[in-house]
């Protein structure tokens, strides 16, 4: 990776993983953003923001991951970014749906360690460059 910190928004209405995730996110060379729900995400997006990768939960209330992606989508906010989900949900159905709505990734948060959400999302991002 080069010196140049990427722009990632985490969004999970959690605020201990969403602080835990932050934390691992900057000390591997991230600008990190975060929001605690979808339409906490949208405001942000809307405001100008522009991350190079949006890492987000699917089980949100107000606003979920889906819908989020949904609105992300119709609104051609951030059509360059690379979305990717990290959830617990783990059926088919809900990778194979936010696949269809534009996400390159999909990390189960039950299976993996942070450390290991970093080093997914830093795969993602050296495959789509």
């Amino acid at each position: 990776m080069d010196n140049e910190k990427r722009k990632i928004l985490i969004v999970d209405d959690d605020a201990f993983l969403l602080d835990m995730y932050a934390i691992k996110f900057s000390q591997n060379n991230f600008e990190v953003h975060t929001a605690t729900s979808g339409l906490q995400s949208i405001e942000k997006l809307k405001g100008g923001l522009i991350p190079d990768v949006i890492l987000m939960d699917l089980i949100m209330p107000e606003m979920d991951g889906f819908e989020m992606l949904e609105k992300i989508n119709t609104e051609k906010l951030i059509p360059n970014s690379i979305k990717v989900v990290l959830s617990n949900k783990s059926q088919q159905s809900d990778i194979n749906r936010a696949t269809e709505l534009g996400a390159s990734g999909y990390i189960v948060k039950a299976s993996s360690t942070p450390i290991e959400v970093v080093e997914q999302v830093v795969n993602i991002l050296n495959k789509k460059i």
